[in-house]
């Protein structure tokens, strides 16, 4: 395999650019004429840390790294414009093989209407997928941070949470899944090998109020710690009102997890953390709803600092989320 031979196929495979990319893939860098404000993040996927080959296929991995990059577009309000994708070749990985994780990659950057405007290809001791996505919105103030959350307002979720961490741990352990439904098992595992990033909840919360947003990426208990600093709040949480996905009470027992500590902690769910004012609220989980995203409150923003996670009956609950270099 050479590097331009396989560079020549994928640009083959390239739907046309959007109409913000005047010169795409193929030259030394992209030309875009994006307009408005524009969000850019990077995000990476490596073999061995977020992925094994045996356990999802090229194409879902490609898939996953373009999903978990596209989410934190989401959790701005962006509208996905550009992705400029590196890969990384390991020697057990032909041109055939690259070539179905690029099209896992492009599968979901059409349903999203993202382009594909450049990249890099390199040798490398282990696969890896590094994106960089540049999201846009029409004025900078309709992209949301984490920095806007003030007392007093609803903390809401979207989804479910929790589904990721059991999918993960039905993929290593499937025997785990012998109390589950296949279909219900099949879900669990769908959530962690195949997420989806929740680009249309962004934008509709983005455009009904939200003060402050972020993704799930690194379980609710870790991110939204983050919200919290970043916003110089604190965040009150009630385990009672978590939605958590179905399965994972399961997964969790036979594990000799706990269920609680297994949603809060165990990360990429990709649903959206989001603040916004009480009055708010309805109006923005009715629009929702024309998404089938169903809008959780689980809990308030309060004068402070950090998390509160309470427990029914009131005991504190001490959780931490996931640490890429821990």
């Amino acid at each position: 395999m050479g590097e331009f031979e396989l560079l020549a196929r994928l640009r083959e495979r390239l739907p046309p650019a959007g109409a913000r990319v005047r010169l795409g893939i193929g030259d030394d860098a992209a030309v875009t004429l994006p307009g408005g404000a524009t969000a850019t993040s990077v995000d990476a996927l490596v073999e061995g840390v977020h992925f094994r080959r045996g356990q999802a296929s090229l194409a879902q991995i490609g898939h996953k790294a373009l999903a978990s990059a596209l989410s934190d577009l989401a959790a701005m309000g962006a509208e996905p414009g550009e992705a400029y994708v590196v890969l990384g070749v390991p020697r057990d990985l032909d041109e055939d093989g690259c070539i179905e994780l690029i099209d896992g990659l492009l599968a979901l950057a059409a349903e999203t209407g993202t382009t594909l405007a450049g990249g890099d290809v390199t040798r490398a001791p282990a696969l890896f997928v590094a994106l960089t996505v540049v999201g846009h919105a029409p004025r900078p103030e309709l992209l949301i941070g984490r920095a806007g959350a003030r007392p007093g307002e609803a903390l809401v979720l979207t989804g479910e949470i929790g589904g990721a961490a059991a999918g993960l741990l039905l993929l290593e352990r499937p025997e785990l899944g012998a109390a589950l439904a296949a279909d219900t098992a099949a879900g669990l595992r769908s959530r962690q090998i195949v997420p989806r990033a929740r680009l249309g909840p962004g934008r509709s919360l983005a455009a009904n109020g939200a003060s402050a947003m972020i993704d799930l990426s690194d379980g609710l208990g870790g991110d939204a710690r983050r919200l919290a600093e970043a916003s110089g709040v604190q965040l009150r949480i009630e385990v009672a009102a978590l939605p958590i996905a179905t399965g994972v009470a399961e997964i969790a027992a036979a594990a000799g997890r706990d269920p609680i500590e297994l949603a809060l902690s165990g990360g990429e769910d990709y649903e959206l953390l989001v603040t916004l004012p009480a009055e708010r609220l309805g109006k923005a989980s009715s629009t929702l709803s024309e998404t089938e995203t169903v809008l959780t409150q689980i809990g308030e923003v309060a004068p402070g600092d950090g998390v509160e996670i309470r427990l029914p009956g009131g005991p504190l609950l001490e959780t931490e989320g996931f640490d890429h270099l821990r």
